[in-house]
């Protein structure tokens, strides 16, 4: 197959769509061609495939991102059979009508819980969407079929380090849909905890979040405790899952966070109010969104005997392996054909 994959940044040191690199990678392994059209490039090291930017890095330009996208869709129409879209149903929108004439089949991956008429129109020229989460506004859809999350668990594991006890992390943009006040608010109810880092930055249309936590956190008298830290390389996170030993996510069901399992195959134990998490996990490391909840799921958590923790973490590391990277790239490039 020859395959063309759209999506919004390819550089391997972005701390939030880093991880797409090695998708690209597993992907390259799989088909006979691979052209890469993203809105901004950077550090990448894919041999063999071509990598084509509209320019983000060089400056905003939405203009001048239409021309280069349709100038590359054209150029490139005899090295590409299917397209792949990732996330953005906006490329879908601008060329579905384009590539249906050609001929190609398109393939859209979107994993959010908010969709519109603008998502239904992307989806009516898809072959098949591809989704993780069963509460994913497009898990709706007959012709959406649900992956693994894919995570590298080769390089995503516990390195056996002594991990400083009673301490959390999140690791993730800092933005209002993450609900990173209600963690706030957990952790001033248990004072065992020792520690919780944040690791992340805003996004441009979000600042201010970041400011708000802060004043949070001096509000509940914890400041002493929350640290905030800027966002990461996806390939140093792996020293930060292994520094910490609970890991929570509070992502709204729909979006599964595969930081999920990225903290698991790294030994943590993970805490997440995604439904599709409640339906796999031990109830101990699922609640139900509210701070009241999450509270007395880490004291739980805490208080338990290192026996006790060590059955959790094997049971967190287990669901991660399901998810892996090669069982996405075995499954989806398959039903790409």
């Amino acid at each position: 197959m020859k395959l063309l994959v759209i999506t919004q940044k390819v550089d391997k040191n972005d701390s939030v769509l880093g991880f797409f690199h090695r998708w690209l990678e597993e992907f390259a392994r799989h088909v006979e061609q691979m052209t890469v059209i993203c809105l901004e490039r950077g550090e990448h090291r894919l041999p063999g495939v071509k990598v084509l930017s509209l320019g983000k890095e060089g400056g905003r330009s939405r203009l001048k991102y239409v021309w280069r996208f349709y100038k590359y869709i054209w150029q490139e129409r005899k090295n590409y059979e299917a397209v792949f879209v990732h996330m953005n149903q906006e490329y879908i929108l601008l060329a579905g009508w384009l590539w249906f004439l050609l001929g190609k089949r398109i393939y859209l991956w979107r994993n959010y819980h908010y969709g519109n008429l603008w998502t239904r129109l992307a989806v009516a020229f898809c072959a098949r969407v591809f989704c993780t989460s069963a509460f994913s506004y497009t898990a709706r859809f007959k012709k959406t079929i649900l992956m693994p999350v894919g995570v590298e668990t080769n390089f995503f594991v516990d390195k056996g380090l002594i991990r400083e006890e009673k301490t959390i992390l999140s690791l993730g943009r800092l933005a209002a849909d993450k609900r990173l006040d209600i963690l706030l608010e957990a952790v001033a109810k248990v004072p065992a905890i020792t520690k919780l880092d944040f690791f992340g930055d805003e996004l441009p249309r979000g600042l201010g979040y970041l400011v708000k936590l802060k004043e949070l956190s001096d509000r509940l008298q914890i400041s002493s405790k929350v640290s905030f830290n800027s966002g990461i390389p996806n390939d140093q996170t792996v020293d930060v899952y292994n520094e910490h030993e609970i890991f929570v996510n509070l992502s709204p069901s729909g979006m599964y966070d595969k930081t999920i399992f990225e903290a698991g195959a790294c030994g943590c134990l993970v805490i997440s109010s995604s439904s599709d998490w409640g339906k796999i996990a031990d109830q101990r490391l699922y609640f139900d969104g509210t701070a009241v909840d999450l509270a007395k799921k880490i004291a739980t958590l805490v208080a338990l005997s290192k026996e006790e923790k060590a059955l959790l973490v094997n049971h967190c590391k287990s669901l991660s392996k399901q998810h892996s990277l090669g069982a996405l790239g075995d499954r989806l490039v398959g039903l790409l054909y």
